[in-house]
Formats: structure tokens, sequence, C-alpha cells
């Protein structure tokens, strides 16, 4: 079965609403709102439909937990933010989709009860998050959004709020307080969102492929998502191929895609005949996969059992000149400008690890110096708040693990 998430891609003017509208566009929120909220639900939880945004959590079960009193105020926030390096799939649905997005927003707020709803996109998509905005208006036009949609009485305002560029705001609660108007930061959980999220209420957050997966259930029911991908892993995913490859790009396919035959058919091969050297599968968070590991399947559990996570389905692929030490400490640098200094062993951490990666790389590089920077991700392993340390301790350890004598041969003698 073909995907649904990009079918439409190639239609000329499909931001517009009347393109979208003749294409099927809306047909899910209209049988939706003819529905039982809680049905929805239901139906929501029967698919499976695990989120995409990277952990993996059942959407359905992020439902259920919010509060069985409905008179309390609710939100519902797109994470749109898309700040993992390596991913770009997101921005294929808001820029050429962006009502697919806003119907699947709609119809997961009427099933949660939620009257206001928020797009948090990264600062840097300014044009993509005006091409929301028109969609938005179009659709409040035409009284597919804002108050009384499709003269039911159901009301759903929905808002898009630009980011400052700062990747901690993809965790969802650092979001949530970026959206109240303070520092980006991670809060102690629990209370999760579902209890206590945006402005103390219960609050829902999902990735954008996620939402945007919702119309299709609805139309089609669980058991149609059901037939694409496998147990754990169902539904499709849009894999975004980047680096050493002929024909980089986003590409949907059911989720147990092959890895290798992503690689070598999909993306045409690596670029220049050369030989592949690693893969990191997920976003520069997932642990790095050697070349003779690439026989494994694009789902949740199979990346897992290989030491590695599906994560955002960012693919970046290595070819044999790349320097992996150089890699890392890419990764290091990063993950320690983005750290947001609220814990002390991913603040401190993280810099450490920069700064060892930093010494390596200029040729000064000590003896204990690889030993202490696998001490370290031990160490930020399960000590922080959110899953920023815990990504640079994956991601840099496994290099240093995997390609240990690249390190090695720089280390002074």
């Amino acid at each position: 079965m073909e995907g649904f998430l990009l079918r439409n891609r190639d239609i000329k003017g499909l931001h517009s609403l009347e393109v979208y509208r003749k294409h099927g566009g809306y047909d899910a929120l209209k049988k939706a709102l003819a529905m039982p909220p809680e049905d929805i639900v239901s139906m929501v939880v029967e698919s499976e439909l695990r989120g995409r945004g990277g952990a993996g959590f059942p959407a359905g079960m992020k439902w259920k937990f919010l509060p069985a009193d409905r008179s309390k105020k609710r939100y519902l926030i797109c994470n749109a933010d898309e700040g993992e390096p390596g991913t770009f799939k997101d921005r294929q649905i808001m820029e050429f989709d962006p009502h697919l997005l806003i119907e699947g927003m709609t119809i997961a707020a009427y099933a949660i009860g939620a009257c206001l709803g928020f797009i948090y996109i990264r600062g840097e998509y300014d044009w993509i998050a005006k091409v929301l905005v028109r969609a938005i208006k179009e659709a409040e036009d035409n009284g597919l959004s804002g108050s009384n949609i499709l003269g039911t009485g159901y009301q759903f305002c929905i808002d898009v709020f630009r980011g400052a560029g700062s990747y901690i705001c993809g965790e969802e609660t650092a979001l949530i307080e970026s959206i109240e108007g303070k520092a980006g930061r991670p809060r102690l959980k629990p209370p999760f969102p579902a209890a206590y999220g945006l402005f103390g209420e219960p609050t829902v957050i999902h990735n954008v492929a996620t939402i945007a997966s919702i119309p299709f259930i609805i139309e089609n029911g669980p058991e149609a998502f059901k037939e694409m991908g496998k147990p754990g892993s169902y539904g499709t995913e849009l894999f975004g191929v980047c680096g050493h490859v002929n024909k980089p790009g986003v590409y949907e396919y059911p989720m147990g895609m092959s890895l290798r035959k992503l690689i070598y058919e999909v993306a045409g091969g690596i670029k220049g005949g050369k030989k592949l050297k690693a893969v990191i599968p997920g976003g520069l968070s997932a642990p790095v996969l050697r070349a003779d590991e690439i026989d494994v399947t694009m789902d949740f559990e199979s990346l897992l059992a290989a030491g590695s996570v599906l994560g955002t389905g960012g693919i970046i692929v290595l070819d044999e000149d790349v320097s992996m030490p150089h890699v890392a400490q890419k990764t290091a640098k990063f993950f320690a400008h983005e750290s947001c200094g609220e814990c002390t062993p991913c603040r401190e951490g993280t810099n450490v690890i920069k700064f060892l990666m930093d010494r390596i790389i200029a040729g000064q590089g000590a003896p204990d110096d690889i030993a202490q920077i696998q001490r370290l991700c031990r160490y930020i392993r399960g000590s922080t708040i959110c899953a920023l340390g815990e990504a640079a301790a994956m991601s840099v350890g496994t290099m240093v693990k995997k390609f240990r004598g690249e390190f090695e041969s720089l280390l002074t003698r």
C-alpha cells in the first residue's frame, strides 16, 4: 500500500485549500465531527500510532492520560521545532501540505476537548510559518477552523508560535516554557504535560508527522493503518536521507523498510562510487552504525536491538573518506552549545567532552583522553532532566567505541 503523508506532494498548489479539498481534504474532519470524541480516541489507540518525533510514545495513550474531567481547559501543541541535525521531514508536510496538519490538529483537538492549539515552529522556518498562517486563515474563512467548525458549534483556534532557534525547545516541557514566555528549560517530570502542561492545564503534544497521520486513520480505519509497517511499528515513516548519497531527499515507506535498501536503492547508493563507512539512522542523537551493521530494518524495535534508535528518521550517510573524530568533534560542539545549562552533568560534561575532542583533533591529545570521554559519557547518561545529555553521550560515546582506532591515531605518543 502506498504511503499517505507524501502521496500528494507532486500536486501543484496543494498548499491551497481549494486544491487540498479537491483531493479529499477535510473529509476526515467531517467524519470525525459526526462521531463521539471517545470513539476517535479509541480509533487512534487501536491504530497503535506511535510518535514520529523521536521517542515513539503511543499517541493514543497520551490522550488517555488526560484527566477525566473535560470541563477543564485543555491545549493541543504541535511540535514543529525540528531542530535535530539531519532531520528535515516535517517541513515537507508544513510547506507543501499545510492543510493536512491543520486537519489532523482539528481532529485531535476535538477528540481531546481542546479549544486552542499551537504550532511551535523553529525560528529558521519563517517562510514555512507564513505558509501555515495563510492556510489557517483559509481554513477559518471557510468554516474549517476557528468558531462553529462545519456548523457543528465546535470551536478550535490555531496559533503559529515561532521559536528562537533553541534545540532544547524540541523537548516538550521546554517548548511549553517557551510558549509561556520563559527561558526554554525542561521541567522535572512528573507531573507530565497531560496533567500539568501549558499554563498549568492538561496538554497534549505531538510531532508534525504524528498529527498528520490522524486523518488517514479516521478516514480509513485503524486496520488500514496497521496494514502498513510491522507489529509494534505500524504505519509509514518519512525517512530523510542526507550525506554522501546520490539522491538525498525525503522518502515515505512503511516502517520496517531495510536500511540497506534505503541507502543503495532508494537514495541511489554512495556518491562517487565510494564505500560506505557509517550511518547515523535517526538524526544526530542516534548512535552510529558501522557499514557492516546496516542490514537492519527501520523500525523502533529493530534499531533498538541493533544498538541505535529510529529517532526522527533522519539518515546521515558517511562515506569512507569521513574522519569519525571530526564528526565526533562537531557532534560534541553542537550538544555543548545547545545544552540549556540546567543540569550540571550535561552543562559541564558536554563542554569537557568538547574540550577533549578539540584537543585530540589538534594533535595534543593525552593517552587518557579517550577513556575520559567514555567515562563522562557513562556519567552523563541517566543523570539529567531531559534527553539532551543522554543523546550527546550516546552519540559521541558510540563513535569513540566503534571507531576507536581513528581516535587513537591522533593521540600524542
